[in-house]
């Protein structure tokens, strides 16, 4: 899935609006599996300036990626760190691996030949799913749509349950940054 749409389904499962650091916790663990990718490939693309079909093509399927990428996608871990949150009763820490394990539990079924170790350290098996969340051969265009419609449903819940601006700002945000690909995509491949 889409980061966004990751960031929107955290918050709206984890998220309490009067308990900011438990919603930032969310927020957090919504986004912690995708952020190793970001500064990677961040790193290469802006910094190094390397060419987006080495680093999405190459690089992201190297074994020094998907090394770093077992540690923040693993199940196994995030699930240990659930069950600490829940044995301590600390909503903070239930908030942060629950967000995280809605993320990898979404990754394992819309990721067809781009998925990652998520059983890490017991295995290094990657499940390939036969549905991808952005693949057309792999029903993308389907899931795509479903994804956009939930995160939208998503935003309107999380709108009526945070009255504050910046919160408020960041959800728009989150729902523009997630509807914007199809707009693209849309302008990019229709004829005039």
């Amino acid at each position: 899935m889409n980061t966004p749409a990751h960031l929107i389904f955290g918050l709206t499962a984890f998220g309490k609006a009067q308990r900011p650091a438990v919603t930032a916790a969310a927020f957090a663990g919504a986004l912690i599996p995708d952020l190793s990718l970001y500064l990677l490939a961040g790193w290469h693309l802006q910094v190094l300036g390397t060419a987006p079909s080495i680093v999405f093509g190459q690089l992201y399927f190297s074994d020094a990626w998907q090394s770093i990428f077992r540690i923040d996608n693993s199940i196994i871990l995030w699930g240990i760190g659930l069950a600490l949150g829940a044995m301590f009763r600390s909503p903070v820490t239930l908030a942060l691996c629950g967000a995280a394990l809605l993320h990898l539990g979404f990754d394992f079924l819309l990721h067809n030949d781009d998925g990652r170790a998520h059983f890490w350290p017991l295995s290094n098996w990657v499940f390939q799913s036969p549905v991808s969340y952005w693949d057309p051969d792999h029903y993308g265009n389907l899931a795509g749509s479903i994804e956009v419609t939930a995160s939208v449903l998503c935003c309107g819940v999380l709108w009526r349950r945070y009255k504050g601006r910046w919160m408020r700002g960041l959800i728009v945000a989150l729902g523009l940054l997630e509807f914007t690909p199809f707009i693209i995509f849309a302008l990019m491949f229709t004829g005039p």
